[in-house]
């Protein structure tokens, strides 16, 4: 099995279709809705907030709301209420199974319910997936985070309508250094061994560091990119605003952070400044005219034509071409 990350693919173009890279459409289908292009903030305190979440609703992107210090039931009445559909995330304790009760009672049903903790291949995800099948059957259920086949197959099996793959590749995240666990460094090949696998679609989450790898992640077999720190940072986000020598910078940090936490226990993430980046809107419309470019690169019309291409390995025992056989 060969081992690498973004930084050592490049994708091989194809002959251009287009006249202009606008004419290619970045929108991407998941869970029965459309989307302007492939790519969620992740579900993180520093990265969205309800207010953001709403805004990108409304604007045609996929959002999930981050399930720390928030009322879920008041969230999902507000976002509908709104007239968009409501993604929220959940974990696997009792205030989670309460928190699906309450909404079931309420006739209150989440378009989207992410079942967010660090390592989903465990049987307390199994258990809680099952729980909102019952519960709520019309949720599309996303599950994670993992980063093995036997990981996907299972939650696949469990019920889960997509999975998030990704363990610790995320700028913020330590979970390699602090476990020796992970996907971090091998992130993309990780995506590749599990979209193999996969029949539902995959997320792929963390490792993140240019535009460019979102349409690596789409050719190895992600429906949704994951992205946290090129999200940060900007004038909305929901993280407190630093001056440094001048400079004004925004707080990002993981979940899994005594930030976070708020307590030193089971750490697995820090905390890192990231440059105020100006508008959210005006990342989103660049990442799609970047997308579009990706697609007239590969020679395609359409988001998934990204999958047709071949690549290169760059450096190392497995460089060469790699052709799509």
């Amino acid at each position: 099995m060969q081992i690498f990350d973004y930084e050592n693919i490049l994708l091989l173009p194809r002959k251009c279709r287009v006249e202009s890279r606008s004419e290619c459409d970045a929108s991407v289908e998941f869970g029965g809705r459309s989307f302007r292009i492939p790519v969620v903030p992740a579900n993180m305190k520093t990265v969205v907030n309800q207010d953001i979440c709403t805004w990108m609703a409304k604007n045609g992107y996929f959002y999930v709301m981050h399930r720390f210090d928030i009322d879920n039931v008041k969230f999902v009445r507000e976002m509908h209420a709104h007239g968009v559909f409501a993604s929220i995330s959940l974990g696997v304790k009792q205030p989670d199974y309460q928190t699906v009760d309450q909404l079931a009672e309420a006739g209150l049903v989440p378009e989207y319910i992410t079942i967010d903790i660090a390592h989903g291949h465990a049987d307390s995800v199994k258990n809680m997936i099952g729980y909102i099948k019952k519960k709520l059957p019309a949720s599309f259920v996303i599950a994670g985070n993992v980063g093995t086949p036997e990981a996907v197959i299972d939650l696949e099996n469990w019920g889960a309508d997509a999975t998030k793959v990704g363990i610790g590749p995320g700028k913020v995240c330590i979970t390699r250094l602090k476990t020796g666990f992970g996907t971090g460094g091998w992130q993309l090949s990780a995506l590749k061994w599990c979209s193999r696998v996969a029949t539902k679609p995959i997320i792929a989450d963390g490792g993140i560091r240019d535009h460019g790898d979102i349409a690596k992640s789409i050719r190895f077999g992600a429906s949704m990119v994951m992205i946290g720190s090129l999200f940060a940072g900007h004038e909305e986000s929901p993280g407190n605003t630093v001056e440094v020598d001048g400079q004004l910078f925004k707080e990002y940090y993981g979940s899994a952070s005594d930030f976070n936490k708020g307590e030193y226990r089971h750490v697995e993430g820090k905390r890192i400044l990231e440059p105020v980046k100006g508008k959210l809107a005006d990342t989103l419309v660049e990442m799609e005219q970047d997308v579009q470019s990706s697609i007239s690169y590969a020679g395609g019309l359409k988001l998934m034509d990204i999958r047709k291409v071949n690549y290169v390995t760059l450096g190392g025992d497995n460089a060469g071409e790699h052709l799509l056989m």
